[in-house]
C-alpha cells in the first residue's frame, strides 16, 4: 500500500499572500509548488492556461505525465462539479456535517479523479509534500476527505483592508499584457468574504493545532520572512534548512509547475519580500469604514486594530494556530511583498 500523500492546504480569503508562500515553499527539497489544484481541470485541461513554468499546462511535460492518469476527456464535466459542490450557500449544511464529525462535503463520483490527481503529482514530482494554495474551505475539506491524503492546513491572514483593496488593483489575468482581466468586487464584497472564508477556516481546522493547523498572518510573514518560512516548512514537514533565502528578506526563486495563482508565481531570480502600505494611504475613508464595521468580529479575532493609522498588528514571537492571534514583536501592517503579492484573476480567488 502507498503512504498517504501530504498536503499542505493554504486556506483562508483572496489576496493574503498564498502565492508567495507556494512560490517560496516550492523552492525547499522535498516540496512542490502545486499552485491552485482545484483550477487543474478548468484553467489547465480546459483553458490551457500557462503553467508555472511558462509553457501552456498541456505542453508541459510534468504535467502531461500526470494527466496521462486522469480523465482528462472529463475536465470540464469535474470542473462544473466543483463548483456546483462548492457554492456559498453551502456552507451552512457543511458546517453542520463538520459538527456532527460526518464528512463535511458529500461524497461523489468524481471524488476518485480527485484523488488520482493528488497521487499522480506526488509520484511525477517524487515530493514529501503537495503544495495546494486552493484557499477556499470547503475545497479543503473535500481534499481532506479524499482516501490516501494526509492534510495540514496553513491559514493565512492578511489585513481585510489591505485585501479589499487589493482586489481593486487592475491587472491582468497572467500579466500585464493578457487582455483578461482579474476580478475587481466591490468593497462589501471583498469584506464578506474575507470574512466567511476566514471564519470558515477556524471552525473546519482551528481545533486541530498545533499539529495539523498552523496560523500566520502575511502581515508578521513580511515584517520577518525567513523565520516564518521555517516555521511554516518545518510545519509541512520539509527541512527548513533547505530554503531559497539569500539574506533576511531576499529569496532567489527558480520556476515552479504551479496550476493557477496571481501571475507573480512565474517571477524568478532574486525577489525582495517587502511591505506594500498602500492600501493605508489610498484606500478611500468610505471603504475603509465600511469594510471595518463588517469585519469588526475578525479584526478582533485576528488582532488587527480598527483605526487607520493605529498600533500595526502584532507580531509572531510564538507560534500561530492555537486560535488566538499572536502577540508581541515588530509586524508591517498591510504587508505584501512588492512584486511578489499580486492579486488574483478573474472569477477566482487567487492570491
Amino acid at each position: 500500500m502507498n503512504p498517504p500523500v501530504r498536503v499542505l492546504y493554504l486556506a483562508g480569503s483572496g489576496r493574503s499572500g498564498s502565492t508567495l508562500v507556494t512560490t517560496v515553499l516550492g523552492q525547499y527539497p522535498g516540496a512542490f509548488a502545486a499552485g491552485e489544484l482545484r483550477y487543474l481541470w478548468q484553467r489547465g485541461e480546459v483553458e490551457n492556461r500557462p503553467c508555472g513554468c511558462g509553457r501552456p499546462l498541456r505542453d508541459c511535460p510534468l504535467w502531461r505525465a500526470v494527466a496521462r492518469e486522469l480523465p482528462v476527456e472529463r475536465a470540464a464535466t469535474i470542473a462544473a462539479g466543483l463548483r456546483g459542490r462548492l457554492r456559498m450557500r453551502g456552507l451552512p449544511a457543511l458546517l453542520r456535517r463538520h459538527r456532527r464529525g460526518v464528512r463535511p462535503v458529500p461524497a461523489h463520483p468524481d471524488d476518485a479523479a480527485l484523488a488520482d490527481l493528488y497521487a499522480a503529482v506526488a509520484r511525477h514530482t517524487g515530493a514529501r509534500v503537495v503544495v495546494d494554495s486552493s484557499k477556499l474551505p470547503p475545497y479543503g475539506a473535500l481534499v481532506g476527505a479524499l482516501p490516501g491524503i494526509d492534510l495540514r492546513v496553513l491559514h493565512l491572514v492578511r489585513d481585510p483592508r489591505a485585501t479589499a483593496f487589493s482586489w481593486r488593483r487592475r491587472r491582468g489575468l497572467d500579466g500585464d499584457t493578457d487582455p483578461e482581466l482579474m476580478s475587481r468586487p466591490p468593497a462589501w464584497k471583498a469584506a464578506l468574504l474575507w470574512l466567511v472564508w476566514n471564519t470558515v477556516t477556524v471552525r473546519l481546522w482551528g481545533d486541530r493545532a498545533p499539529e495539523g493547523y498552523l496560523r500566520v498572518r502575511y502581515e508578521d510573514l513580511t515584517a520577518d520572512p525567513e523565520p516564518t518560512l521555517r516555521r511554516i516548512a518545518a510545519f509541512a514537514g520539509v527541512d527548513p534548512d533547505g530554503g531559497p533565502f539569500t539574506g533576511p528578506a531576499t529569496v532567489r526563486l527558480t520556476p515552479t509547475h504551479s496550476v493557477a495563482g496571481n501571475p507573480s508565481r512565474h517571477r524568478t531570480g532574486p525577489v525582495p519580500i517587502t511591505a506594500d502600505v498602500q492600501w493605508r494611504r489610498d484606500l478611500s475613508r468610505g471603504s475603509y469604514a465600511l469594510v471595518t464595521a463588517l469585519t469588526a468580529a475578525g479584526l478582533r479575532r485576528f488582532g488587527y486594530p480598527w483605526r487607520r493609522g493605529g498600533p500595526g498588528p502584532a507580531g509572531a514571537d510564538r507560534p500561530a494556530g492555537d486560535g488566538r492571534p499572536a502577540q508581541g514583536g515588530p509586524a508591517a501592517a498591510g504587508g505584501r511583498p512588492v512584486g511578489v503579492g499580486r492579486s488574483g484573476p478573474a472569477r477566482h480567488e487567487e492570491g
